[in-house]
């Protein structure tokens, strides 16, 4: 109409109005173009998201995938979820055939051949099931429970009570009963670690850096008095020879690790922070749909939030940062060079199960273990390559 008013009025010689009009023509062809403007600025902002992923100042990077994720909008990419699905096929199959291959599988009345329900939580609402694997991101997915149980984050923070604590006054332990149950409706899933990696984590946090009047200070006390005397020429010294140091005000990793051995000599159960998965979850034994791993942890957690549609409750979030893989590997180096690589196999010996279920193995530890004395440079060497094979007696 507006069209056809500009032509009568050109014909007129309208003057003034015709250029009246044909603003009036411009207005609305702007108007018009807004909605597409605003559709490319949103794709541009969305593009920008999946670039630029930040948890808590750790950048996401998804390790042999296409893309990043861990945004929180319409969906991750198909093709990312279905490798993502393939990966935990494979951990599941490779669960699968170690369990078979050493026999953990078959029921019996040991702590290792039956259902263990004991570390379980279970939310009915959200059809989620972990086993809370200490040491492996425990902290953090603590913290994720105790919010999907419908604390806020504010009473969390402000909270003296422990998080465990908190966290069963919601998700009472289950029964055996219940927790199968549990899982044939739920997503369950278990985190798990480097067994070396997570002792030296539990050492760290439990017995060097223990918080005063605790019961692992109490421990720490109590092996360094049984132990100390043990380590000549100083903390965590294996040569006479070197001049004697201070020695600190917790248990050394040597003089730890000694405590470790004569507890597993002696039968005595295990603290739950450095206890082995594979008594502790008993995965032979209970179905774990998802099995996340902490050196691929941040795609791992992603994919569970998603696949259990938690993004709109829960985001993935560092309670306990990490300084990065280089300070870790130093840790190794500093901590398991106290020990002999004989005492580095008996660790083995203790965790071989968590090794096996979950594929890990001895590179990067055991060359860090200084040459027991008492043998002989052969026989070292033999008892290193063969030393997956035979079940090592706790001297």
């Amino acid at each position: 109409m507006l069209l056809l008013f500009a032509q009568l009025c050109s014909s007129m010689r309208c003057g003034g109005l015709r250029v009246a009009v044909r603003r009036v023509l411009v207005l609305v062809s702007a108007i018009a173009l807004i909605p597409a403007i605003l559709l490319l600025i949103g794709s541009s902002v969305t593009r920008h998201r999946y670039q630029d992923v930040q948890y808590t100042g750790q950048k996401l990077a998804v390790d042999g995938f296409d893309g990043l994720y861990g945004t929180w909008g319409p969906g991750p990419d198909p093709t990312w979820m279905s490798r993502m699905a393939i990966r935990m096929a494979a951990r599941r199959a490779e669960l699968r055939d170690a369990c078979a291959r050493t026999g953990l599988d078959v029921p019996n009345n040991d702590s290792l051949h039956q259902a263990n329900p004991w570390e379980f939580l279970i939310n009915n609402q959200h059809h989620l099931v972990w086993c809370n694997v200490f040491k492996a991101a425990s902290t953090s997915w603590m913290y994720n429970f105790n919010i999907l149980a419908g604390y806020t984050p504010h009473f969390l923070k402000q909270s003296k009570v422990v998080p465990l604590q908190l966290a069963r006054q919601r998700y009472p332990r289950p029964s055996i009963e219940t927790l199968r149950e549990a899982l044939n409706s739920s997503i369950s899933f278990i985190i798990v670690r480097h067994p070396l990696e997570r002792l030296l984590s539990a050492y760290r946090d439990k017995i060097q850096y223990s918080l005063p009047h605790t019961l692992h200070q109490r421990l720490g006390l109590k092996i360094i008095q049984n132990y100390r005397t043990r380590v000549k020429g100083g903390a965590g010294s294996r040569d006479p020879t070197k001049k004697k140091r201070a020695s600190p005000k917790w248990p050394t990793f040597s003089e730890f690790v000694h405590y470790l051995l004569d507890e597993y000599k002696e039968g005595n159960r295990f603290d739950m922070h450095w206890a082995p998965i594979a008594e502790f979850c008993t995965p032979c034994h209970l179905h774990f749909e998802l099995i996340a791993k902490f050196e691929t942890l941040e795609e791992d957690q992603n994919y569970l939030i998603y696949k259990a549609k938690l993004q709109d409750f829960i985001h993935p979030e560092w309670k306990n940062p990490a300084k990065g893989r280089t300070a870790t590997t130093n840790l190794i180096s500093s901590h398991y060079s106290q020990l002999t690589k004989k005492e580095i196999l008996h660790l083995y010996n203790i965790y071989r199960f968590d090794f096996e279920l979950f594929g890990y193995s001895l590179e990067g530890f055991l060359d860090q273990g200084l040459e027991d004395p008492t043998s002989s440079p052969s026989a070292s060497k033999a008892q290193h390559k063969n030393f997956q094979l035979t079940k090592l007696p706790i001297p």
